[in-house]
């Protein structure tokens, strides 16, 4: 674990020693979930069942310990679970797999030769051949029916304005690195950093490599790849309104000519349209959006219209949820889909008749640090389908399954060499109901390995962000961390939690953080109600927007010892105008911009409820987070120092909101959790005010 790179920033000169979580090396391997097992973790994503329906070929993910970065290679497996191998070796990234219309061929993308190429490999003699030498990565990678071309998407670079004309410094000179004109409004993005001009543009390349055309320009992003049954058009997202950057949420989809790059539009309403899929006979194009109302949550729809674009309509309207990854059935009945409901992700399908039937559930274990939903799924001609399948004690695997037996079954153990052995803490669902309005609210408990119900336990409240996302069943490292070291940990969806429906989403529109306040409140009084849990022993936690409501409930309560406060908004007023998407959420998550409304803005800022604090509280956050910049920890972290509140600062150097990213970064986030709630779980309370 590196935590040498971690500072916790302490205020004026003295700053009293915190004592951390420690991992002392054994001679012997613990019996529990420990820090450095975080390394040892596998997990699968992307599993691509053949055409035939006989093989699967999916990406290996885990963790390289020296270079501490997340490494990717390609695994095959017979859908009986047999001859499991590998097809790509190294400490490099191979993602993306997919099989050529004839199942002969392998297309993916690698970092093999240090920048993202596409690669080709035939399946049956194992050669491989390199198609590109790209300049910028690909992406949205799709054969075309015939097998003889490949569209993808890349980015291309263009010129920005130049203003000063500089001097070129002497031969062998330092001087300051030149100055950064910033022109552009979307300007910067996490975990992407400062933005070039340029735009993403659609490129056709052929089979057996070459040089790749650009089919598309133009100063308009595109998005999805979806050939036309003849091979002639690809169907693609793009937003090419003139105000794009101020209304980011007007997709339309397009008709590209692949002759000439000649683009005609196939919808024309407010609201995004994406993820086009065209039938197999090519008559239809299902797809996904929804009509915007400009509001926080908005349920994604799956649509259905004609390929010339005419006759469009809701196809999933009697479905409260939303619908991700269509994919056409082979016979062009029905289309499968993927949607999360009460915290567990789902697949189904959807007739013509708008009939949903599901498939399997329990999908997902690709969000390795917390139980957010996820995962992918493949489907054959034969209605064979592969999917990343989870569980609270494991990362996602690769399940199998055959339509209309409802049954679906594990083909990988990825993680038995670890975790078989250990003690791991097990999760069961909890049902209550709001104090604020008698919602019935879900949630989770993680109970610690040899759990005595006789005890009493400490707990963890840890709260999910978004704030439009959800928690589930699904395995989480922070969680197994937690529990291994005696904590029970409790995680529920309050209000605005997505898999509830709209309704429930927009609970919280243009009023969040408020009501789900007490939703987190509740769950805390149904845990306490269970006689395990020491109501003198309660800490509280959470990231984004588990960070926003951290910190407004030590602003309405002192029952917590301490809190950690991770990656948080603190004051809307400066986080609306330094957030990377910052048009998008002034538009949608607020009534108007700032200095308009600015008391708006104010009443619903933890910022606003500082005066009330005196929880010891510590603040995570990387340095490089461009979606809740740090500034906004800050201005938390000074605010309570003002007020002479026992408090720290983590600062993750080069960190992004993603603090998860790096292997070590990820221990660390969860070391400094347990460090902070330790020092004062042996403490006295802190006085109320």
């Amino acid at each position: 674990m590196i935590r040498s790179t971690i500072v916790a920033v302490c205020a004026l000169l003295v700053c009293a020693p915190v004592a951390f979580a420690q991992t002392t090396p054994s001679t012997a391997p613990s019996s529990r979930f420990e820090a450095m097992d975080v390394f040892g973790l596998e997990w699968a994503s992307d599993p691509q069942i053949s055409p035939d329906g006989q093989r699967i070929v999916y990406v290996r993910n885990f963790m390289d310990v020296k270079s501490d970065r997340r490494r990717s290679n390609l695994w095959i497996v017979n859908f009986d679970g047999s001859d499991e191998r590998p097809l790509t070796t190294g400490l490099q990234n191979d993602v993306a797999p997919r099989w050529s219309p004839d199942g002969k061929r392998v297309l993916y993308a690698s970092t093999l030769d240090g920048t993202t190429q596409l690669f080709v490999r035939w399946v049956a003699t194992g050669e491989v051949a390199r198609l590109t030498q790209l300049q910028r990565a690909p992406g949205g990678l799709a054969w075309s029916p015939d097998g003889r071309w490949i569209a993808f998407l890349s980015f291309v670079p263009e010129k920005g304005q130049t203003l000063a004309e500089l001097p070129t410094p002497p031969e062998g000179a330092s001087w300051a690195a030149r100055p950064q004109l910033v022109d552009l409004v979307a300007y910067r993005a996490d975990g992407g950093g400062y933005l070039e001009h340029g735009k993403m543009h659609l490129f056709v390349l052929p089979a057996e490599g070459g040089v790749p055309r650009q089919v598309t320009s133009g100063p308009y992003n595109h998005a999805g790849t979806a050939w036309s049954a003849d091979g002639k058009h690809i169907i693609v997202s793009s937003n090419r309104r003139a105000d794009a950057d101020y209304e980011p949420n007007d997709s339309e989809l397009y008709e590209v000519s692949v002759a000439d790059g000649s683009a005609r539009p196939l919808t024309d309403r407010r609201g995004p349209d994406n993820n086009p899929v065209i039938s197999p006979d090519g008559s239809r194009i299902a797809y996904l959006g929804f009509d915007d109302r400009y509001q926080g949550y908005q349920v994604t729809r799956l649509h259905l219209m004609n390929r010339d674009g005419s006759s469009s309509r809701v196809l999933s309207a009697k479905l409260d949820r939303d619908v991700a990854s269509p994919v056409w059935s082979a016979d062009g009945r029905s289309i499968w889909f993927q949607y999360d409901d009460h915290g567990d992700t789902r697949i189904a399908t959807i007739d013509l008749d708008a009939n949903v039937q599901d498939v399997t559930d329990r999908v997902g274990g690709t969000s390795i640090d917390r139980p957010y939903g996820g995962g992918q799924f493949s489907i054959a001609r034969n209605g064979r389908f592969a999917f990343t399948q989870t569980s609270p004690t494991r990362p996602a695997d690769v399940a199998v399954g055959t339509k209309g037996t409802r049954t679906a079954s594990a083909i990988t153990r990825l993680n038995e060499d670890l975790l078989a052995h250990k003690q791991l803490g097990v999760t069961e669902e909890i049902r209550f109901t709001s104090s604020h309005d008698n919602r019935p609210v879900q949630g989770w408990i993680v109970k610690p390995p040899g759990f005595d119900p006789a005890r009493k336990y400490p707990l963890i409240l840890e709260i999910h962000g978004g704030p439009f996302l959800n928690y589930g069943p699904r395995f989480a490292a922070d969680y197994q961390l937690y529990a291994a070291k005696g904590y029970v940990v409790l995680y529920v969806n309050p209000r605005g939690s997505t898999s509830y429906g709209e309704e429930f989403g927009n609970l919280i529109h243009h009023a969040y953080p408020g009501n789900d306040y007490f939703d987190l409140m509740s769950g805390v009084d149904a845990a306490i109600a269970r006689g395990y849990v020491d109501p003198e022993q309660l800490f509280i936690t959470g990231g984004s927007g588990g960070g926003v409501l951290t910190s407004w409930s030590i602003g309405k309560t002192t029952r917590f010892r301490a809190a950690v406060v991770q990656k948080p908004v603190i004051n809307w007023y400066s986080f609306v105008l330094t957030a990377d998407a910052y048009p998008f959420f002034v538009k949608y998550w607020f009534p108007g911009p700032p200095w308009e409304i600015p008391e708006h803005y104010h009443a619903r800022s933890p910022i606003s409820l500082v005066g009330n604090v005196s929880t010891p509280t510590m603040l995570i956050t990387g340095e490089a987070d461009y979606r809740t910049p740090i500034a906004e920890s800050e201005q938390y972290y000074q605010a309570l120092r003002l007020r002479r509140v026992d408090a720290a600062l983590v600062r993750i150097p080069g960190a992004s909101h993603s603090i998860d990213a790096r292997p070590s970064n990820l221990i660390a986030k969860a070391q400094y959790v347990l460090g902070w709630f330790e020092k004062y779980r042996t403490m006295q309370r802190p006085r109320t005010n």
